[in-house]
């Protein structure tokens, strides 16, 4: 495949646009898909680039998101190099099957473009839907911007295919704000791209030739011990997400961690977000400086495997921690990604105080004023010494 789009200098270029152009220079064989807003263009153009004739690839188009996930089960078992992409309505209607291809380990990458589950029915962007399925046993990463997305989604491949990990990946990014967004985009080399995400060589493959069993019954006997092995695997991957994170920014120069970390050296106060909104609470956290609070942020990249220790020793020290979730968890902890820190955090023996914030709902501005009354607020919390168990922004009285 020739270089579609420019190497070497930024292009400005649609985010799903240039996902799309992406994943065609990672060499796909199978694209199965459902359009849904606002994840659409990426099949879309896919579909172009397979139609064109400058992707050996088929594309299938299926009558529901169930049927795509289902038709990328049946692909990736056969040995193909799969992907798919979806989101909200769509991503809850996959749920299902999404359990059968990481419980059978099939290396399929997908993108999520994060969006609101309804009702009400909502297109805007959150991570209400992404959140929905943590427990899945996928390999998940957040992104916070265009270049992001294409340089985790080269990741995601290598990453999905390593025969240490065999999981399937989801490359999450925010719906709309970033998806439909023109930003300037670094491409690199298509040889260079496909010399580093490798030839897909499976261990195991369904072939008429050589018949095997893929996914029969688990008698109790021994579905715990294969929900172990599941589980194991996904925690191992986290060394070869920092191996394949460690070789693209020695391949490529775009350096990445599981958590990103942003004017924290003498921070007291730490403001965690995750997504594309972490760049504006990053302008919130400049002008706070300004005014002499001793805040910083970290942004979490990686969801799954979570860094329980990671953050433990990034959070512990610090006086306060401010986690900004995007989703609900309607009469629960609030947040998700706040309930997971304050998990990594229990054991400690001193721990700073955690507060929950929520805002950003179903595509809700989040503005940099309200993220520094986050921190502002936070701070009266930790100088009270109690807070509530979350609190939402933004609501209107």
């Amino acid at each position: 495949m020739k270089n579609r789009i420019e190497v070497g200098k930024p292009v400005g270029i649609e985010v799903s646009i240039a996902q799309s152009e992406v994943v065609a220079q990672c060499d796909v064989d199978v694209i199965a898909a459902y359009p849904i807003t606002p994840q659409t263009h990426i099949v879309e153009h896919l579909a172009e680039i397979v139609a064109d004739g400058d992707l050996d690839a088929a594309f299938i188009p299926v009558e529901s998101e169930h049927s795509a996930m289902s038709a990328c089960v049946g692909s990736s078992a056969v040995g193909a190099r799969t992907f798919t992409a979806t989101c909200s309505q769509g991503l809850a209607l996959m749920h299902e099957i999404l359990y059968i291809a990481s419980g059978l380990r099939l290396p399929i990458v997908m993108s999520c473009v994060n969006r609101a589950l309804s009702a009400p029915i909502n297109i805007w962007g959150d991570q209400s839907d992404i959140m929905a399925e943590r427990d899945t046993g996928w390999v998940q990463i957040f992104t916070e911007n265009g270049q992001e997305v294409v340089d985790q989604t080269i990741c995601a491949f290598r990453i999905a295919e390593d025969r240490r990990v065999m999981l399937p990946v989801i490359v999450n990014l925010d719906g709309f704000s970033m998806s439909h967004v023109i930003e300037p985009i670094r491409f690199y080399d298509t040889k260079q791209v496909r010399g580093f995400v490798g030839v897909y060589q499976p261990p195991l493959r369904l072939d008429p030739a050589q018949p095997m069993m893929f996914g029969p019954v688990g008698i109790p006997e021994i579905y715990t011990e294969a929900k172990k092995a599941n589980d194991v695997a996904l925690i191992e991957s986290r060394q070869v997400i920092e191996e394949v994170w460690a070789a693209f920014a020695r391949e490529f120069g775009n350096a990445y961690r599981a958590l990103e970390t942003y004017r924290t050296d003498d921070a007291e106060y730490l403001l965690l977000t995750v997504g594309g909104m972490s760049e504006t609470a990053s302008v919130a956290i400049d002008a706070l400086r300004e005014q002499g609070v001793k805040v910083g942020q970290v942004k979490l990249r990686l969801w799954r495997p979570f860094p329980h220790d990671d953050l433990a020793a990034l959070l512990g020290k610090a006086r306060g921690v401010f986690v900004f979730d995007r989703c609900l968890s309607t009469a629960g902890p609030g947040g998700p990604v706040a309930s997971e820190v304050k998990t990594s955090l229990y054991n400690l023996r001193e721990r700073p105080l955690v507060v929950g914030f929520i805002g950003g709902l179903g595509g809700r501005d989040v503005t940099v004023q309200q993220f520094a009354d986050m921190v502002h607020k936070g701070i009266g919390y930790v100088a009270a010494g109690a807070a509530p168990v979350y609190e939402m922004v933004g609501v209107r009285e």
